[in-house]
């Protein structure tokens, strides 16, 4: 591809979906891209990329932006966040409260939200009459499709997802898995990209936002954390990917005592803290 073309839409990337790729990541584009340019009725990536740039296509180029994001996941990916999602579900304020809000940011083809739904339903009799709002997002139109569907495949409800879990919460449709309507009915879905304000999506007591901010730069990754701070509850929680973290980058956060990737929102005065407890505190 020529040099015009990749830093157009390389470009147009970064602008849109906060994502940052060097010249040496060519290849990714070529192989993330080439599906799409075949549909698009492109001989090869070199001549849609060519044509967007000369010619721009809003549903094409929205295509090959959703191509590039990164949709990695699985069922109770990485156990940890979801041990201190339950702890969280359980602190003794809980029982005073009447709903609890997650916010599942760029929640993919929908494992994530679907996972904190099912955790919920485990913990839920020690909470009686309080509720689950989740709010699942995502930027990409074909994964919040697909989530919506909640039809996953053998391979799919394999990885992370025990025998005991899949078979209380789905039902199988041939060789496919089909989330229980029980199981979807905690969860609501909504395009909605980090870069943007999220201030209409309203106020959340958790936000789990894993493994998004490694493809952002700085500028960008202080942004999006200052976006999460002002939604959350002073005191509430944010649920970062393993490699990932808060400091330097934003002062709204405090990393919770012993629970790595987990992050306090700061308190404002006449607040209490939280029962797990921040660093320093």
């Amino acid at each position: 591809m020529s040099a015009r073309d990749f830093a157009h839409f390389t470009a147009v990337l970064k602008a849109r979906a906060g994502i940052e790729l060097t010249a040496d990541k060519d290849y990714l584009i070529r192989s993330r891209l080439a599906s799409v340019a075949e549909k698009a009725g492109f001989s090869d990536v070199d001549g849609m990329l060519e044509s967007l740039r000369l010619k721009p296509n809003e549903t094409l180029l929205e295509a090959a932006v959703d191509a590039m994001t990164t949709n990695e996941t699985f069922f109770f990916r990485d156990q940890s966040p979801f041990d201190h999602l339950r702890r969280i579900m359980l602190e003794p304020a809980r029982k005073q409260s009447r709903k609890l809000r997650i916010w599942s940011a760029a929640c993919s083809t929908g494992q994530e939200p679907y996972s904190i739904a099912m955790l919920w339903e485990e913990v839920a009799h020690h909470l009686p009459g309080v509720s689950l709002d989740v709010l699942a997002t995502d930027l990409s139109h074909a994964c919040l499709t697909k989530a919506k569907s909640g039809l996953y495949s053998q391979f799919e409800v394999q990885r992370g997802l025990p025998v005991q879990k899949l078979i209380k919460h789905f039902d199988q449709i041939g060789p496919n898995w089909q989330v229980k309507p029980s199981l979807g009915g905690t969860v609501t879905w909504r395009r909605h990209n980090l870069l943007d304000r999220p201030d209409s999506l309203g106020a959340f007591d958790v936000v789990l936002c894993r493994n998004v901010l490694i493809y952002f730069d700085r500028e960008t990754r202080s942004r999006v954390l200052a976006g999460i701070a002002r939604q959350l509850t002073p005191g509430g929680y944010l649920i970062l990917g393993a490699s990932e973290t808060v400091l330097g980058l934003s002062n709204a956060f405090q990393p919770a005592a012993a629970a790595a990737g987990l992050y306090v929102k700061n308190l404002v005065a006449g607040d209490s803290p939280r029962t797990l407890g921040v660093v320093g505190r």
